[in-house]
């Protein structure tokens, strides 16, 4: 079981029991927080993807330790001008470990626009004439100029 989850402005993949570096976050060690921005979630047999995120869903973790990361040098030159400036950062990070992954049930507003795309696919098949005929039962004019691409906008 996985899950595909925002922290802190990133997006990370986690599992059950990982161990994971993110940018410092705002509790005390030892402490559980909960992530509830949760874009995706595969358990084995569902796959939930969200619209943003997967409605119910959250990723539950303890917060191990916060740290600095390894240093970061800065270095910068000019050639001929004599010019260099050297500086170095270090990023403050928090240690966490995933403890839980609760899944939800998806908002389900991808079928609908699925069968709007069959519609459209179904009407690109058919033949002028067809066409026309459908378009003589809706009731609109001026379908001797008009041709198959406008045909199926004023059908849709």
């Amino acid at each position: 079981m996985y899950a595909i989850v925002e922290i802190s402005g990133r997006q990370f993949k986690v599992e059950k029991k990982q161990k994971l570096f993110v940018n410092r976050l705002d509790a005390q060690e030892g402490k559980k927080v909960s992530f509830e921005n949760v874009l995706m979630v595969n358990d084995g047999t569902k796959f939930s993807v969200g619209t943003p995120n997967v409605s119910g869903a959250q990723v539950d973790a303890k917060v191990l330790k916060h740290l600095k990361s390894d240093k970061v040098i800065v270095f910068k030159k000019k050639r001929r001008k004599g010019y260099k400036v050297r500086n170095g950062h270090r990023q403050a990070i928090t240690e966490i470990e995933i403890s839980d992954i609760l899944t939800g049930v998806s908002k389900k507003a991808a079928p609908a626009k699925k069968e709007a795309k069959k519609e459209k696919q179904d009407l690109t098949k058919l033949s002028v004439a067809a066409l026309k005929d459908m378009a003589k039962s809706k009731g609109i004019t001026g379908l001797s100029s008009m041709k198959k691409a406008d045909l199926i906008k004023a059908l849709s």
